[in-house]
């Protein structure tokens, strides 16, 4: 008779010795993440770069405590309907500044979307998160609601219903403050070029951002990238991988692929930091997918942020803009794509422009998705040192390259009465070239 261990019929994940009772999770996504969550060794280096530890003061909520309550899930330590566990995990912004802190290159946010995914079977999300998913995932739905929108911003109504208190007021707060100033078009001018681009429209930057997608398309052009089309595009999918919904991420994937492949675009730029990180990651989304895999790491492969591709093209100086900006790095730019400089440099292409970087902009300001509507306390905790330290620059512009955070802070601005306002750095460089176009100023505040 063999000495051997008993074979378990379930694969052993790396990490975990051969022979090993078989996990309890073993066909969840969490036993996928098993790799990811061994490589952890509870240095605590993370604990600085959480903002939620840092609000909270609570070991399990930090990363590696979430990391230990992960495996106690994946072990059967506890059970999956364990409610702590839910509430630790769920206030869990999923910035992955953790990931830019951490020594030993953990996963956090492919480990976080795992268990929640996990926990899903068990209980569903948030009533208000599911309803966001559900609209999120129906083309007709989302373009009603964001024409819905529109018109409650335009007539004034959002401003107004601001001043109202708790997660309302500040629900309008965050539509007032996507408000677009007026800006002057003008014609790009020829440059050498440097190949065909489809722009990711998005859902909310399609829906109340527009004018930053229309600034992104003349950038480009100014900057040599002719802009092709790819129609019937769906929501990138990030705001369901987030949530545990990685079945309609992978759904709402394979339409955006699909789109993007019939452009024939040699990049796919991207205006929303969180979207592009989630195209980027189509790769390891849709990994276990034998149809899908190598056409999900191909699109993921020609995505770019558009400051990336400015970059890379110079980018073409603009006219002076007399304007000072801080600048606040979106979390999923920064921590997820690793793009520190590249925003940095298309502001820089602003002659007389004066920008501050917040002393803290790898913290995140709060927004995280829907978390400021599923977690509205918490947000704001996290926001408060993000508006003291834009105040203390003076600056009236606060530059940074997601909707969400455009948002998110652009509330907090203007309900802490702070005089001033959230812009993408896209528009700022689009309001150079339209003064030098134009030989006038061309940024209305």
């Amino acid at each position: 008779m063999s000495d051997a261990p008993p074979r378990s019929p379930f694969p052993v994940p790396e990490g975990r010795a051969p022979g090993a009772r078989p996990l309890p999770c073993a066909d969840t996504p969490l036993a996928g993440a098993m790799p990811g969550i061994m490589t952890c060794v509870h240095c605590g280096f993370c604990l600085q770069a959480c903002p939620t530890y840092l609000a909270l003061g609570d070991e399990n909520d930090s990363p590696r405590g979430r990391i230990l309550l992960v495996r106690a899930l994946a072990e059967g330590t506890l059970p999956l309907d364990d409610p702590d566990v839910r509430t630790h995990l769920d206030q869990c912004l999923g910035c992955r500044g953790c990931e830019t802190a951490c020594p030993s290159g953990v996963p956090y946010g492919h480990i976080l979307e795992a268990a929640r995914a996990t926990l899903n079977t068990v209980k569903p999300p948030a009533r208000i998160a599911r309803l966001g998913l559900a609209v999120f995932a129906r083309p007709r739905l989302l373009a009603a609601a964001l024409a819905a929108a529109r018109v409650v911003r335009l007539t004034g109504l959002a401003a107004l219903l601001a001043r109202l208190p708790g997660r309302t007021g500040f629900a309008f707060a965050m539509l007032a403050a996507s408000t677009p100033r007026a800006s002057r078009s003008y014609t790009p001018r020829d440059a050498t070029p440097r190949g065909t681009v489809a722009i990711l429209q998005g859902c909310v930057m399609r829906g109340l951002f527009a004018h930053v997608n229309r600034a992104t398309e003349r950038t480009l052009a100014t900057n040599g990238y002719r802009v092709v089309p790819a129609p019937a595009q769906r929501c990138c999918g990030a705001l369901h991988a987030h949530a545990g919904d990685l079945a309609g991420a992978r759904a709402l994937a394979r339409r955006n692929i699909a789109a993007f492949e019939r452009s024939g675009a040699d990049f796919i730029a991207v205006n929303a930091s969180g979207c592009g990180l989630m195209i980027k990651e189509y790769g390891h989304l849709l990994a276990d997918d034998p149809a899908w895999a190598d056409r999900a790491a191909a699109i993921a492969a020609r995505a770019r942020d558009v400051s990336e591709l400015l970059v890379v093209a110079g980018p073409t100086l603009g006219a002076p803009l007399h304007e000072h900006a801080a600048y606040d790095a979106p979390c999923h730019l920064v921590h997820g794509q690793h793009l520190a400089r590249e925003p940095l440099a298309v502001l820089g292409a602003v002659p007389s422009l004066v920008v501050t970087p917040l002393p803290n902009a790898d913290q995140c300001c709060g927004s995280a998705g829907l978390y400021s509507l599923v977690e509205p306390r918490l947000a704001q905790d996290v926001l408060g040192p993000k508006l003291a330290e834009i105040a203390s620059t003076g600056a009236p512009l606060v530059a940074t390259g997601n909707p969400g955070c455009m948002m998110h802070i652009g509330a907090g601005l203007m309900r802490a009465k702070i005089p001033a306002r959230t812009v993408h750095p896209v528009e700022l460089l689009d309001a150079a070239y339209a003064a030098q176009a134009h030989g006038a100023a061309a940024l209305d505040r």
